[in-house]
Order: C-alpha cells, then structure tokens, then sequence
C-alpha cells in the first residue's frame, strides 16, 4: 500500500490517496468519504481497465456533493420514509434530501466528510467521529471501514459503536461496469441474486412493507439472466424505479459470509462475485446517471452506465419493525463484512 497526497479539502485539510496493489488487481480508495476510488482488474487477454465509475481528481468528488460514486455511505445508507423514525418514544428528524424523503443520511452524509486513516497490513482503515445529533442523528457515533487487498479479492469490514441508542446502515456506493468504466452500458452484462424475494416500493422508494417473492416477475435472477432482457418490462416496480433500483433479500442466515451476486461480462470475461453478511443488496442500474457527471478519459456517465450492489439492511427499516433492525445501542458493536472478487472467464 502507498499512500500519497490527493489535494485539499475546502476547508484545507488534507486528503490523501490510497494505493493497494496484489500483483492482480489494483485498488483506490481516499480519506474523503472513504470513497472507493478505483479497481483496475484484468479481462480474459490480461488487458487492464477501471471497472469502476469514478474521478481522477479530489475536485470530481468535491463538486458533486449527491453523486455518491464509490462513497461510504452513513449514517443510513437508502431511504428513511419522510425523514423520521423513533427510538424509545422519541422521534428523530433527518433533513430530507429526495424528494419527501432522506437518502444516504441526508444532505451531509458520511460521503462529504474527511476520514481519519491508519495503515493496515494490505489496506487501510478510516475512521470517522460522527456526533450526537449529526444531520438529526442521535448519539455520538465512532464508525470504522477497513479495506483490505488479497490477490483479487477486495473486502470491507465495518464496524461501529456509539454512546446513544441510534440507527445506522452503512454501504459502499461503488458503481460498477466490467466493460470498462469509460465502455459504454451495462445492459449486456449477466447477473445472478442470491435472493428469492424483494421489498415492493411505493412511488417514493419507500419499502411498503410487504416482502414479496421474486418468482414470476422481472425481478427474479436466481439463475443469471441479462441485465437488459426485462428491465423496461411493463411491471409497476420496474416503472417506478425507472429500472432495477430494488432491495433483494438474500437468501441464507444474515451474519454469515455468503454469496450476494454473480457477474458477468460477455465481451471482457470480467467476473464479480459479491459476498456479505448483510441480510439484503439493494440491486440498481444507473437510471439517474444522466450525462451530467464526467469521469475518468472526459467520459460522460450516462443512462445504465454502472450498476450498484449496495450491500445492506433494508431501507426505511426503522419504521418497520418486521424488517431486520438496524437499532444500535450503547455497549454494542455493528459490525459487517463484504467482499468484492474479480476475475476472468
């Protein structure tokens, strides 16, 4: 791992790049936001390429203050219905950043702060200080990300504890495209869900709280299918999230490592294969990517051009307490794991 300065923030603080090499595969990531900057991995002829959306510079990430490209996400990673949830008889008020709603923690997530770093063998963790009542928040909240490199595995564990009952639901915002982050969409790609049912979602993407089985409907890969094949089929959930945008419920026992998603790219014979602990992924294809935001090569990010498998507990938990909780209380430790792995076909 080598480490080298990136630039500063607007408040002139440092921010500092993160280089984690295999021999394989190499990784990006910064103090900012802890953002997942880059992943160069081979396709099946050895050549390189970034499968991830992206900036070269700390000024791309500093002016798109929404983009979440590569971010940790915090404290609540999705949606929160109207802002609000309660704990203990108290109610609690995000600012809402979408629409009614608040996404990724509000206006000021985890993605715009500055990350304390140390250095680990293969990787580097950060750590940041979130206090009582940070955008609403309560309690004052200690949360960590550790990245570690392996030959072509890239895993992040995260921890977290805090001296308040509160919320939380961390996950990395990385936009992937096995073609090559500059090589048009993502709709030939192939992907398989670990995931027999799915949370419905109401206009505002917020979970009706139903569970509902992904059998018979666009939703269902359980064996790979194409990306494209029914993502603008006339089903009201596709309709609402203008494509794939949904919360998959994995299958298997949460807390356990296991298989998330398969993917993979015809073209490049890129693979990915997603492991986690987390009981769901929230599966989305790019549906706002709009042209607007330039990465890497002065490439337009448009429509469907990086997918995202969001590693998660599902969204709006807090207001349904038949979803798996994602309370934290003093004296606990949250933690996750989740593990990217690369490779050719």
């Amino acid at each position: 791992m080598t480490k080298s300065l990136w630039g500063k923030t607007a408040e002139g603080a440092d921010v500092h790049l993160y280089t984690l090499t295999s021999g394989e595969i190499e990784v990006r990531v910064t103090d900012f936001g802890a953002h997942l900057v880059s992943i160069r991995t081979p396709d099946r002829a050895g050549k390189m390429a970034d499968v991830v959306l992206g900036f070269d510079s700390l000024e791309g990430y500093l002016r798109v203050p929404n983009g979440h490209l590569g971010a940790v996400v915090g404290r609540y990673g999705n949606r929160i219905a109207l802002g609000r949830f309660v704990i203990d008889g108290e109610t609690f008020q995000i600012p809402v950043n979408n629409g009614p709603n608040a996404l990724h923690g509000g206006p000021k997530g985890f993605d715009r702060y500055l990350w304390q770093s140390e250095d680990q063998p293969h990787g580097v963790e950060f750590t940041l200080v979130s206090p009582d009542g940070d955008m609403g928040f309560p309690g004052a909240l200690t949360a960590r990300v550790r990245y570690t490199l392996s030959a072509s595995l890239l895993r992040l564990d995260y921890t977290a504890t805090t001296d308040k009952p509160t919320v939380l639901n961390l996950t990395n915002h990385a936009y992937f495209n096995l073609r090559g982050d500059d090589d048009g969409d993502i709709l030939g790609h192939h992907i398989e869900l670990n995931a027999s049912r799915y949370t419905p979602v109401d206009a505002g993407q917020i979970p009706t709280g139903a569970i509902a089985a992904v059998a018979g409907t666009p939703l269902d890969f359980r064996t790979p299918a194409l990306i494209s094949a029914r993502i603008d089929d006339d089903f009201e959930q596709l309709a609402l999230g203008r494509g794939y945008d949904h919360n998959f419920v994995l299958d298997g026992p949460a807390g356990t490592l296991r298989r998330a998603a398969y993917v993979t790219e015809p073209s490049s014979g890129r693979t990915l294969t997603v492991e986690t602990t987390e009981p769901a992924v929230q599966f989305y294809t790019g549906n706002f990517l709009d042209g607007t935001l330039t990465g890497r090569h002065g490439k337009k990010y448009a429509f469907r051009t990086g997918f995202c498998l969001e590693t998660q507990h599902f969204p709006d938990s807090p207001n349904h307490p038949q979803f798996p909780t994602t309370l934290l209380r003093p004296g606990e430790t949250y933690r996750s794991t989740t593990t990217f792995a690369f490779g050719a076909i």
